[in-house]
């Protein structure tokens, strides 16, 4: 634990579990208080911990946006840190996707995000300073097949990410993106396992990293850490990708990959 964000009010948008929920902790173990908002109903709001408080979200309706950050405000009086995380995806060829589901990945993966930065950037104004973090994708870069819609959002957030540091800035408010690569997260796994080698498809997906392995949602929440904090004051409209550096490796045919392979696989 450290104090980097004491005193310090972060709010976590999909915070529940995987990514987002790594985040949170991470940030709270900074002495932050951390707000997660996420779909939670009446049956599902879990019980607020010592710096890690659950309020209900949903990121795509402007009234449950303005209610959440009224609620945060009250609370706790201010936001200092926006972390803008929820996100879904659709696997489907562009023949099979439909207008709902280009409509619903906008509607989360980017009308959320400008709807939270709407909402928030007044309070940080207010004070003279804040955060935003935007939880974007490697897939705003490259995308991977039938992932259209998807990383249409996620380069629209990178897009979203310059406007609001440009725009904002002059309030001293600062927007960057993280980016992640291919994260060992629940979601991730439970893909894989519909593989019948899981292990062979686990070993060829450390491969294509540089640094020899996948994500975890730490190296995540790492990053987000240092954008949170006043350490990254000069960091502002960036994307930076957290992939192993997967994103910078040129593809070459596996008979000419060989030998960068097996040294990346060497005891």
């Amino acid at each position: 634990m450290g104090n980097r964000l004491s005193g310090k009010v972060v709010v976590v948008t999909g915070g529940n579990r995987g990514i987002g929920r790594a985040i949170a902790e991470r940030l709270a173990n900074e002495e932050a208080m951390v707000v997660v908002g996420d779909l939670f109903d009446e049956h599902s709001l879990p019980v607020s911990v010592e710096r890690l408080a659950f309020m209900r979200l949903d990121v795509t309706k402007e009234a449950s946006v303005r209610a959440f950050v009224d609620d945060v405000i009250q609370k706790f009086g201010r936001i200092d840190v926006l972390v803008n995380n929820a996100g879904i995806i659709v696997h489907k060829s562009i023949d099979e996707q439909t207008g709902e589901d280009w409509d619903r990945l906008m509607a989360v993966n980017l009308r959320g995000p400008f709807l939270m930065a709407k909402h928030v950037a007044p309070e940080m104004r207010r004070v003279g300073l804040g955060t935003i973090v935007n939880i974007g994708s490697v897939e705003g870069f490259m995308v991977n097949p039938w992932h259209t819609a998807y990383a249409a959002t996620k380069a629209g957030m990178h897009g979203l990410t310059i406007g609001l540091a440009v725009d904002l800035g002059p309030d001293g408010i600062r927007c960057n993106t993280v980016c992640p690569g291919w994260i060992g997260t629940d979601l991730n796994r439970s893909y894989l396992e519909l593989h019948p080698d899981r292990s062979l498809v686990e070993r060829e997906l450390a491969q294509l990293h540089p640094v020899g392995r996948i994500g975890s949602p730490k190296d995540i929440a790492n990053a987000v850490l240092w954008l949170a904090s006043d350490e990254s004051s000069f960091v502002s409209g960036e994307m930076i990708a957290v992939d192993g550096a997967r994103t910078k490796k040129i593809s070459l045919p596996s008979i000419l990959d060989e030998e960068y392979r097996a040294k990346l696989t060497k005891p």
